[in-house]
């Protein structure tokens, strides 16, 4: 109906203009590679007041411009991720940088391109099997009902905005962890990625155990259905505990990328899709647990990917890489 029009409209643009969102990860590791943390930060941050008052007036139709609806919550994105592609671009073709574009670097290499893609191709595994996860969990949970799944789009956001605050941890240990690893400090390495997946474990933590402590506090914002509410709430109290090990396993599967140890990384993410997937499946409709047992496989998982990562490097998986 007109909710899939809208969904086709939406990824029609996105994709078509996925190559500047693109950019801006990648030329934006590049600064990160070079110690620049400063650049990437202040370029996403003014990004977000480009494009949220860009997005309003898109969809809404302000000032005279069109009015596009949710069509042009993707037009701004496009538009924000192109402004600061191009910046960083400039900024890193200019003189004086450690690390310049040059027209004469322009050629293909073999050897580089397997050297990035060793790294590269097990990384991007994270994203595309976290999102799996999502849509086979939200697939599960919409057997249960609308406000079932209501309630858990609720609890999954929230696990969803703790990965930028864990993107910001892991970005930098992937960079300190390849610079230790280079210098041959393979101490110095493991000492950053004990030191920065303990604060991300103990960020993310912090915010589960809060939000699972006091539910009514924050999920009658979203909502005023019980049931939808009970399902939320029932979320967050059996998976929020667990987010601890969604913050531990990510900030090292990031630093592990930095090390050019992908093995376990990639080995703790298919455990985290066969428990999350399989034994939710199991737990709810094999074992008769119902939608409680959605959320228990997905706690199992985030608890199964964490440890998996945080005792392959204790075993030093990062000095046999």
């Amino acid at each position: 109906g007109e909710i899939l029009e809208q969904a086709v409209d939406y990824c029609t643009v996105i994709f078509w203009g996925g190559l500047f969102l693109w950019l801006v990860s990648v030329v934006g590791a590049v600064f990160r590679g070079m110690g620049d943390m400063k650049l990437p930060a202040v370029l996403m941050v003014a990004s977000a007041f480009l494009q949220v008052p860009l997005t309003a007036i898109l969809v809404l139709g302000l000032f005279g411009a069109p009015q596009l609806g949710i069509v042009g919550a993707a037009y701004s994105a496009v538009i924000s991720g192109f402004v600061v592609s191009v910046i960083m671009l400039v900024v890193l073709a200019r003189e004086g940088r450690v690390i310049r574009l040059d027209r004469k670097y322009l050629s293909f290499s073999k050897a580089l391109f397997r050297d990035i893609f060793k790294v590269a191709l097990p990384a991007s595994m994270s994203p595309i099997f976290t999102i799996f996860i999502i849509l086979s969990l939200t697939a599960m949970v919409a057997t249960f009902g609308e406000a079932a799944l209501a309630g858990y789009g609720i609890g999954s956001r929230i696990e969803f905005l703790l990965i930028p605050l864990v993107f910001g941890i892991g970005a930098a240990m992937t960079s300190l962890v390849g610079l230790s690893i280079g210098s041959g400090n393979v101490d110095r390495a493991e000492h950053i990625g004990w030191i920065g997946s303990a604060f991300a474990a103990g960020l993310t933590g912090v915010v589960g155990l809060v939000l699972a402590l006091f539910p009514s506090a924050w999920i009658y914002a979203f909502t005023k259905d019980q049931v939808t509410f009970e399902a939320a709430r029932s979320y967050i109290q059996i998976v929020g505990p667990f987010f601890a090990f969604q913050g531990l396993g990510l900030s090292l599967y990031f630093a592990s990328q930095g090390a050019g140890a992908m093995r376990w990384p990639v080995i703790a993410i298919f455990a985290r899709v066969l428990l999350a997937v399989g034994g939710g499946w199991l737990l709810a409709f094999g074992l008769g647990l119902g939608l409680k047992g959605v959320f228990i496989g997905a706690a199992a998982a985030m608890a199964t990917f964490g440890l998996i990562i945080a005792i392959s490097l204790k075993l030093g998986a990062w000095r046999r890489a």
